[in-house]
């Protein structure tokens, strides 16, 4: 389980991502596509087209971290790229928790892949 706290920004980068892409190809989508600066201590995460898989990127203050998660099973429930109007949205900390657990933030109802065991 992660823990973030409840200060961190945290972006969500809405268009699908080349999930081939790794520390320098998510570096630069942050600068070029989210227009931000992924040395702030902020968390940028992606997405694939069929959005089975997730992939965050955070800087600590010594180092780039990339963490992924691909599920075996549906998909996330991934913002809509209308839904907003510059590839981004922010979220809090605690939506990401939801984003990341299979929660669904339009109906608040857990996705068919969650399964508590």
């Amino acid at each position: 389980m992660l823990s973030f706290s409840g200060s961190l920004k945290v972006f969500v980068a809405v268009e699908p991502c080349d999930m081939r892409r790794s520390f320098n190809g998510l570096h630069d989508a942050v600068c070029t596509r989210l227009m931000e600066d992924p040395k702030s201590g902020s968390i940028y995460a992606f997405t694939n087209k069929r959005r089975t898989l997730l992939k965050i990127l955070y800087w600590d203050g010594s180092g780039i971290w990339i963490l992924a998660k691909r599920l075996e099973r549906g998909t996330f429930s991934w913002p809509k790229a209308a839904d907003v109007k510059d590839g981004k949205l922010r979220l809090n900390s605690t939506a990401l928790a939801l984003l990341l657990d299979g929660i669904d933030m339009r109906d608040g109802c857990q996705r068919p892949w969650y399964e508590i065991r």
